[in-house]
């Protein structure tokens, strides 16, 4: 198994093509800071131009926690209560939203994310969990969204999960605040988990499916990952419109080549039911 990078906030070991990045701060719900945020940016550059990876998960250390979103006690400490402008900019033309700068197809990064979510994940944990591209969580996963609770409007977070979730549940989640959590079970039902693991084995679960993603050329997973995207950001016409220039870039001549062979051979995928 070998390591990568320099981080304080983040850990990352990468095995069999599939990079594990934890998110480090178990003693503050792994919210994450200014040095998260900056790490995090880093992180999707380095794998991005790593041919090593081609899948990655993404957890929380602990159990308690995936992500609570912003580590509130920086964040508040820098805040001026008297100020009109809470946000210390002279303009709201010159915000710059702090969770979406960290997200990884926001750094133009597109291999497949498998986010693992053990314990809560709430808040700006939707920043990447609304990038994530599979989702899977411990029985033990909660998941809730408090802005409302106090005094905040839910935006940036519940914009990220529209499709990826049911709408009437995702607009109960935002109004509900901090009264109300919503079980892996739940979340299973909604859409926004695919598949429910016992704490124990969440992981290497992720890591399976991600070893699954990996054995696959990377070229046609990341086209088939903007295709996606892309359809859910578009028109169903103008998606249509972009499939075959994302198949002809997408496709090599190698990667048909070794699908035939594999299919020629007999040899046939072991597959499993869920």
């Amino acid at each position: 198994m070998g390591t990568m990078g320099d981080f304080e906030t983040l850990d990352i070991s990468v095995k069999d093509a599939v990079a594990t990045v934890t998110l480090n701060r178990p003693f503050a719900m792994n919210s994450f800071n200014a040095e998260m945020r900056s790490e995090l940016i880093r992180l999707w550059s380095e794998l991005r131009s790593n041919d090593d990876v081609r899948c990655v998960v993404v957890t929380g250390a602990g159990d308690r926690a995936f992500c609570t979103g912003i580590d509130r006690t920086e964040a508040l400490g820098d805040l001026d209560v008297d100020s009109d402008n809470l946000d210390g900019y002279v303009t709201p033309f010159m915000f710059d939203d702090p969770g979406h700068a960290m997200c990884p197809k926001a750094n133009d990064f597109w291999k497949p994310i498998v986010a693992a979510v053990n314990g809560i994940a709430c808040g700006g944990a939707f920043y990447l969990l609304g990038e994530a591209d599979i989702i899977v969580a411990s029985e033990t996963a909660t998941f809730f969204d408090p802005h409302v609770t106090y005094g905040m409007t839910a935006a940036f977070e519940p914009m990220q999960l529209v499709g990826k979730m049911d709408f009437g549940e995702l607009v109960r989640m935002s109004l509900m605040g901090a009264s109300e959590r919503i079980s892996a079970q739940r979340a299973l039902q909604t859409g926004l988990v695919s598949e429910v693991f016992s704490p124990e084995t969440l992981l290497d679960e992720a890591q399976k499916i991600a070893a699954t993603i990996a054995s696959v050329p990377s070229l046609v997973t990341q086209g088939t990952l903007r295709a996606l995207w892309l359809a859910r950001e578009l028109s169903r016409k103008q998606a249509l419109d972009q499939a075959y220039l994302i198949t002809s870039v997408g496709t090599s001549k190698e990667s048909l080549a070794a699908g035939q062979e594999r299919f020629s051979s007999g040899e046939r995928v072991e597959w499993r039911l869920r």
